[in-house]
């Protein structure tokens, strides 16, 4: 009996290729951790604002401290060119994290401030307002203060002296008192009634000379007396709040003129003396007939 000895060998199988079928192991691959950004040093950002609103701070103090006319125009135009140079600075410094929203936000009221600075400044006009009451009636102060507010509250101190404001004013004459009496005498008489809902200034001028000019508030009337006997142009303005160094109103102004000239004149007849006794109106009456036209606040006699 013979026996067969079988041996087995073990056979790894191949792909086409020619790698091995077995399991393989990937190389493995490490990425490295992104650096942490780096943090603004609060300090530092402290520095910036003490820097970038200093210029603008003492700006604002000048227009607190200016005197209505040329002098406080310039400070309000100095003081809005630092708002808005402030504010392009503020726009590129390194903010801490915390900072960011409050940084924008004062940027951004600081605009708003040297647009209402800008706006305020007097046009040289008869009939302006004064530049601290528009600024009171602008929007652009409380947003500073809201912001430097929150950004103080972090930390980070906004010193700021924003300039001092006023409310409009409603300044007004006596009904009937002269803002000019230069030169009466005659026997003429000339009421004016004033129907209309602003107060309102009449002047009589002879040439280029003003003879008087009287305040008549609203709803009111009033009575020349001894005018003199010539041939006069009667202008009238109105509006409210009565400046008395610049001789205009403040708000809502017009100006205007009569088209026909008042003509005073003195005769002596039989038993006496005439004279004139005129009655003009600044509201349209039935029965009126005479009519009125604008002119340039700068041609209205002072």
């Amino acid at each position: 009996m013979s026996a067969v000895l079988a041996l087995a060998v073990p056979l790894a199988g191949c792909d086409s290729a020619g790698d091995s079928g077995g399991a393989t192991s990937a190389p493995s691959v490490t990425t490295p951790a992104p650096s942490p950004t780096p943090t603004v040093d609060p300090a530092a950002y402290r520095r910036a604002l003490t820097t970038t609103l200093g210029p603008l701070d003492k700006a604002l103090r000048a227009v607190d401290r200016a005197r209505e006319g040329a002098a406080l125009s310039k400070a309000l135009g100095t003081a809005a060119g630092a708002a808005d140079t402030a504010a392009s600075s503020l726009e590129t410094t390194e903010t801490p994290e915390d900072a960011v929203s409050g940084n924008a936000a004062l940027a951004a009221s600081l605009r708003g401030l040297g647009q209402d600075l800008e706006d305020a400044r007097a046009d040289g006009g008869r009939c302006a307002t004064s530049p601290r009451v528009e600024l009171n009636a602008a929007d652009g102060l409380q947003p500073v203060r809201d912001a430097g507010a929150a950004l103080s509250e972090l930390g980070y101190p906004v010193h700021l002296k924003l300039p001092r404001t006023e409310k409009p004013k409603h300044r007004r004459l006596g009904n009937g008192s002269f803002v000019k009496d230069s030169g009466r005498g005659g026997l003429g008489q000339l009421t004016i009634r004033n129907g209309t809902g602003s107060d309102a200034v009449i002047s009589l001028t002879r040439g280029k000379r003003t003879v008087f000019t009287v305040y008549v508030r609203k709803e009111s009337k009033t009575t020349v007396r001894r005018v003199k006997d010539g041939s006069y142009t009667v202008y009238f303005t109105s509006g409210t709040d009565w400046n008395a160094s610049k001789k205009s109103f403040t708000r809502d102004c017009s100006f205007e003129k009569f088209d026909d000239k008042a003509d005073f004149r003195t005769v002596e007849v039989s038993g006496g003396t005439q004279y004139t006794v005129l009655t003009f109106s600044l509201a349209k009456t039935i029965g009126g007939n005479a009519t009125t036209s604008e002119v340039p606040a700068d041609e209205f006699p002072s």
